[in-house]
């Protein structure tokens, strides 16, 4: 289990919910807090910090502020934390399904 505190420049809820959408997508992401007063995003879990401060950067200004192995069970939840499954939900648009109906004509037709 890996702990990542990274301060985030975020000037609005729309770039906030961006950082927050990149970083839900990679796997292994335990749970996700977003301290809006600092501009903090913890992230914890079993991933790969680099991969996702890369990835932050791209979208928007970040400092590490620190990178630590996380222990199990710390006895205290936030109440901005959530589950990987339910930011994806949340932040990740409903996935669109196509369906494919195929077409049996019969040739009423032929050209000689």
């Amino acid at each position: 289990m890996t702990k990542l505190v990274v301060k985030v420049h975020l000037r609005n809820d729309k770039k906030r919910r961006k950082a927050m959408q990149i970083v839900s997508k990679f796997e292994g992401i335990g749970s996700l807090a977003m301290d809006s007063k600092d501009n903090k995003l913890t992230v914890s879990g079993d991933f790969d910090p680099v991969e996702v401060v890369n990835k932050l950067r791209k979208s928007c200004n970040t400092d590490v502020v620190s990178v630590e192995s996380a222990k199990k069970d710390e006895g205290k939840k936030n109440e901005d934390q959530v589950t990987n499954l339910e930011a994806y939900q949340t932040y990740s648009p409903v996935p669109i399904t196509y369906y494919y109906v195929p077409c049996y004509e019969t040739p009423n037709c032929v050209i000689c």
